[in-house]
């Protein structure tokens, strides 16, 4: 299956254009390829996550179990984004989340070892590996702020409009618990939404 490696290779490529055939090379020959059914588990929490994995096909939430022994998603992982808790990553600790799929998905793993062997190796591993750390650093600033900001509704009304290929891809309670709000307070914003553009028309 050389599709999923080559669609990896070539986000490598946009990424850092002057990465070399040796680099490519280099890097293909630590990548290996993992299929999944729904519902199963990509990473645990509290263990340390030996690969990175690159989401070709599919989709994956990220969650933590609460006091209560809730699963509280913290995020969605589709297609061309990194499936990791990065921090736990890059210095081999435990993870603090697991990783579910929701779809059949395809992944791309690289090991925490080629890619230490890389950085030793070729300088462009080390800037590519510094342009995913800010990207992930940056969507999860992004989170942080959403719930320091901005309302139930924001959020919502934000998920809808920046994610609308995601909403019809993961359930109601999943939603629920990544916007941070309950069953009964999504449905009165939707029906509010509703309402004002059924006025609006």
């Amino acid at each position: 299956m050389k599709e999923p490696i080559i669609a990896y290779l070539k986000i490598i490529k946009a990424i850092c254009p002057q990465v070399t055939e040796e680099e490519l090379i280099y890097i293909e020959s630590g990548l290996s390829i993992i299929e999944l059914k729904p519902r199963q588990i990509y990473i645990h929490a509290s263990n340390i996550q030996k690969e990175i994995g690159f989401v070709f096909s599919g989709l994956l939430r990220g969650y933590y179990v609460d006091n209560m022994g809730n699963q509280i998603t913290v995020n969605f992982i589709r297609e061309y984004e990194f499936a990791t808790h990065f921090p736990a990553f890059i210095s081999q600790t435990p993870s603090m989340y697991s990783f579910q799929t929701i779809e059949p998905t395809v992944i791309v793993n690289i090991s925490y070892k080629h890619i230490q062997e890389g950085y030793q190796r070729y300088p462009i591993m080390e800037r590519y590996g510094r342009l995913v750390a800010e990207e992930v650093l940056k969507i999860q600033q992004k989170r942080i702020e959403s719930f320091l900001f901005e309302t139930a509704e924001d959020r919502y009304i934000k998920f809808i409009n920046e994610d609308p290929d995601l909403f019809n891809r993961v359930s109601i309670s999943h939603l629920c618990s990544y916007l941070g709000i309950e069953r009964q307070t999504l449905t009165r914003i939707r029906k509010k939404l509703s309402d004002v553009t059924t006025l609006q028309e």
